[in-house]
């Protein structure tokens, strides 16, 4: 049955996206969006032209950003559960999501949100850069990063990160509280074809990182020194992954917002089905990720028509009673 979850996945991601593009203020049958899609693509079908505007212009665009943001976060982790060998961690203990957020804040506190498009997704994406820089810089000793010293100091950032973004809420006024307050719950409602952009290359460097990160976090399931003699680059594969996870969440925070959970939540539920082989977790926990955060966000167009609530709300709503079954269960384990 395991080889068959990357079909599982993938026809789930399917759905996901049919369902996001037929279901909304205006449902459309799903004949008219694959006829809408064929159109779209350039083929000679026949479409009802209010389908083929609702689907290329609203609802495509906002599917498509959902499914790179969430393949993104539930892909980097899966990462960092490997690197951390915690099923418990997420990239937020890296500081990333707190660094981006404090980056993204300052610029609608400051103003230069207003001046360009590319103003909040660039001050997004400098700021987890910076802490995931800052954290490494950290935690880097006689050439080498202890995990465990790793993970305390990008607990450390994320606070700081945090505490500093809590300054500047309080500072604002009400017309920038409410902007901050919005953009902090995660939405793609903004999806534009700027951020899909923005998006796309990083996705891609994490995909193509996957061959190599798979064999290394295998390998380093047994072991630093094990990995070591099995002809692994240790300090190579924690400067690739923290790079890479850095690189890609800062920019999906910076899109998007911080959206929690769903790199928590897919590749716990992924590793529970497979097994802690990465080969295997790490393409489905991609493609999982996508289909959740677009049921999620679809789910959020629909359960207070017509107005909508932020995909963010409804992620932490899924995962926090999940992570709190799970913390009773490892309790549990400990206890026999």
């Amino acid at each position: 049955m395991r080889r068959f979850a990357p079909l599982v996945a993938a026809a789930l991601l399917v759905l996901a996206l049919l369902g996001a593009l037929a279901f909304g203020p205006v449902r459309l049958p799903v004949g008219d969006v694959i006829g809408a899609l064929g159109q779209l693509a350039g083929l000679p079908v026949a479409a009802e032209p209010q389908a083929v505007a609702v689907v290329g212009s609203l609802r495509m665009p906002r599917a498509i950003l959902a499914a790179l943001a969430g393949a993104v976060l539930a892909l980097a982790g899966a990462l960092t559960q490997g690197l951390f060998r915690n099923p418990l961690a997420d990239p937020g203990v890296l500081g990333i999501s707190g660094g981006a957020s404090l980056g993204a804040v300052s610029a609608i506190f400051f103003g230069f949100a207003a001046l360009s498009v590319w103003a909040l997704p660039a001050t997004g994406f400098i700021g987890g850069l910076a802490a995931a820089l800052l954290v490494s810089r950290i935690a880097r000793s006689d050439g080498r990063t202890p995990v465990a010293t790793l993970l305390l100091a990008g607990i450390a950032v994320n606070a700081l990160a945090m505490s500093l973004t809590g300054i500047i809420v309080y500072a604002s006024d009400d017309r920038q509280l409410r902007d901050i307050s919005l953009w902090l719950m995660g939405s793609v409602g903004g999806a534009t074809a700027i951020r899909i952009w923005i998006l796309v290359p990083f996705a891609a460097l994490l995909l193509v990182g996957l061959p190599f990160f798979a064999r290394g976090l295998d390998a380093l399931m047994l072991g630093e020194r094990e990995a070591v003699h099995l002809g692994v680059g240790i300090e190579t594969l924690k400067a690739g992954v923290i790079g890479c996870v850095a690189l890609a969440v800062g920019a999906v925070v910076s899109c998007v917002g911080p959206i929690g959970f769903v790199g928590l939540v897919v590749p716990h539920i992924a590793r529970m089905f497979l097994g802690p082989g990465h080969r295997l977790l790490l393409p489905v926990s991609t493609l999982a990720g996508a289909a959740l955060l677009v049921a999620a966000d679809t789910f959020a167009r629909l359960v207070v028509a017509p107005a909508e609530l932020p995909v963010g709300l409804v992620t932490a709503a899924i995962g926090a009673p999940f992570f709190a079954a799970m913390v009773a269960r490892s309790k549990r384990r400990l206890a026999i």
